[in-house]
């Protein structure tokens, strides 16, 4: 996965400007996938070198000209081929992590802050997920294939930050109360499964 295909899902869904796909990498895709406004723009510049998408020169009265962006049949060619590729499991690089693993030499003062913040953050990504979530479900069975596909990736944001803030809340007790979670984490997972049945 690179950012050219980023860019070129975005302009087969829909042609844009440079900073029309900056402002769609702050949602939709942007949820799992980050990029720079100036790494979108050097990204564009390759794209149209290679003829895998095409722009025209829009003017504006009050700004400079902007260049429109949208996506040729070489791109979309190019688009399916990746999309046949084998996509390899991702691993986890992160450094909080290693903070948590090196907590011993630590500030713990320093480090619990650190947590909290993490954990807030989170916290406001998995609020702003569920209310996403709500607008899906309010759907019903009108919800059509491409949106389903958006969903898709919508509950695994979903999970993601459920997993980080359980994992964070853990951190915590141990690191300030030196408290282990007492069942093991497939135990914990199911037990939160069937509590959610339930309810």
């Amino acid at each position: 996965m690179s950012l050219k295909h980023a860019i070129l899902v975005l302009l087969e869904q829909k042609p844009g400007s440079g900073y029309d796909l900056a402002q769609r990498f702050k949602g939709g895709i942007g949820h799992f996938w980050n990029a720079s406004h100036q790494q979108i723009y050097q990204e564009l510049k390759k794209l149209s070198s290679q003829m895998l998408v095409e722009f025209e020169v829009q003017s504006q009265s009050e700004r400079p000209d902007r260049k429109h962006y949208h996506i040729t049949a070489a791109g979309r060619s190019a688009l399916k081929t990746w999309l046949l590729e084998p996509t390899r499991p991702e691993r986890l690089n992160s450094a909080l992590l290693v903070k948590i693993y090196a907590a011993n030499l630590a500030e713990p003062a320093a480090l619990a802050a650190e947590l909290e913040q993490n954990l807030a953050e989170h916290r406001r990504r998995l609020d702003e997920y569920l209310s996403l979530e709500q607008s899906y479900l309010g759907k019903g069975d009108r919800i059509g294939r491409k949106q389903s596909q958006i969903y898709l990736t919508l509950r695994c944001g979903i999970r993601y930050e459920w997993n980080w803030i359980e994992m964070l809340n853990e951190a915590k007790a141990l690191l300030t109360d030196d408290v282990l979670p007492s069942k093991p984490v497939l135990e914990t997972l199911a037990r939160q499964a069937g509590a959610g049945r339930r309810g």
